[in-house]
């Protein structure tokens, strides 16, 4: 009989999202007079068409394949050379970063890459996430054995957490102890916070002081409003030596059924080997992508560069502005209920502190049963997360506006 991988045995509970769909599906089966009531702002997926220069570049590809003499077969593993040119272009060069175009490895989206990362990295380095976490980080780590046992209070024995609280903005500090990897999200999913380039270079000082790879997801750095925030881990000096940046088109191109983003691995990144030579992690990222993957397909690399025409620049700004002014309103909504409201300035998630006496799970049910409205329970993230709530702004503005009716109607 086949053996299995036994790390998946130690995963605890079930994933956040299907859990929330189990409790909304519950409540839908004891209440279906609710059931069309319901408003979903738990997962971020997104609800606006894709943007119109993407939809006629995707067309055109579309026929492209329908014709012998612009068919197209199998992709680039790593990516059309258009499109790492346009990405390298337009969110690094044009701002003063240097990154060529084949240090970024095009894929179908950052979600899957922060996973695929593990698979070029030995097994039993010590791994650091902040807490409230994004699950994936946690969850594929313990799929490859980089932890021990779940612990009963939450987090796993050998994965060390650093705090994200209220008192330091929810911006966790480099860890005190010796870790291999780390990852950040900013702006950051769940609680919507965000890091300046201060912060930034103290983690850069702190990774390259202690030879570690940060892992920096920047999946919502097109919804950052201040000019005077950093946008990539790249703008640091150093960084180039101690970090890679994921992205993704889900959000800001409405790319989550269409699925595209990359990773950006830079050439002077390295690892070392258990006998202490050092390894360039791009070439081993190359192999992966070349062993791994037929690429990301012809008509959805299209529309993906369709995205930094001077058209899809303009329409995507305008998708990102109704998604921000949802976030807006809902800001107002938990506040006219009292709450403490956090994020949803320079990203799409707003995060709340819950009622005195009230946990999360909780205020779940409270805004599920009285409101019909889902949200994204803070425990789902993490220790840290206990207290607070998610919401997403990735809705309709009839939805957004109904929802906020809905708040005030429950004070």
């Amino acid at each position: 009989m086949v053996l299995v991988n036994e790390h998946y045995l130690k995963l605890a509970a079930g994933y956040l999202f299907p859990e929330i769909a189990r409790r909304v599906a519950e409540y839908e089966t004891s209440e279906p007079a609710a059931a069309d009531r319901i408003i979903r702002c738990g997962i971020g997926d997104v609800t606006e068409p894709i943007v119109p220069a993407v939809v006629e570049a995707m067309h055109a590809a579309i026929d492209d394949l329908a014709d012998r003499d612009t068919f197209r077969g199998y992709p680039p593993p790593t990516g059309y050379d258009f499109l790492r040119n346009s990405i390298a272009e337009h969110d690094y060069r044009a701002r003063g970063i240097r990154i060529d175009d084949d240090e970024v490895f095009v894929s179908d989206g950052s979600k899957g890459d922060c996973g695929s990362l593990l698979e070029i990295l030995g097994g039993g380095n010590r791994v650091a996430v902040s807490d409230p976490v994004y699950p994936v980080y946690v969850d594929t780590n313990v799929m490859a054995g980089n932890t021990k046992e779940a612990l009963e209070e939450g987090g796993y024995d050998g994965l060390v957490t650093m705090e994200a609280r209220e008192e330091n903005g929810f911006v966790p500090k480099p860890p005190a102890e010796p870790v291999d990897l780390v990852y950040l999200c900013f702006p950051n999913n769940p609680t919507g916070s965000t890091i300046d380039h201060a912060g930034l270079r103290e983690w850069v000082r702190w990774a390259l002081e202690h030879e570690a790879l940060v892992v920096y997801d920047a999946a919502y750095v097109n919804f950052i409003r201040d000019p005077e925030l950093p946008r990539s881990i790249f703008e640091i000096e150093g960084a180039d030596r101690c970090a890679i940046e994921t992205r993704s088109f889900s959000k800001n191109g409405g790319f989550t059924g269409v699925r595209c983003g990359y990773t950006v691995v830079p050439k002077k990144l390295e690892g070392r080997t258990r006998d202490g030579r050092r390894v360039p992690l791009h070439g081993l990222w190359n192999r992966r992508w070349c062993t791994r993957s037929n690429g990301v397909s012809w008509p959805v690399q299209r529309g993906a560069h369709a995205l930094y025409s001077p058209e899809g620049i303009e329409q995507t700004s305008m998708l990102i502005d109704h998604y921000m002014t949802n976030a807006a309103m809902l800001r107002g909504g938990c506040e006219s209920m009292g709450l403490r409201v956090f994020g949803g300035t320079d990203a799409p998630y707003v995060w709340v502190r819950c009622p005195e006496g009230v946990d999360s799970w909780a205020m779940f049910d409270r805004l599920l049963r009285k409101a019909q409205i889902v949200t994204t329970p803070g425990a789902g993230f993490g220790r840290c997360g206990e207290g607070y709530f998610r919401i997403s702004a990735f809705n309709s503005r009839a939805n957004v506006e109904e929802v906020v009716n809905r708040m005030r109607a429950m004070v």
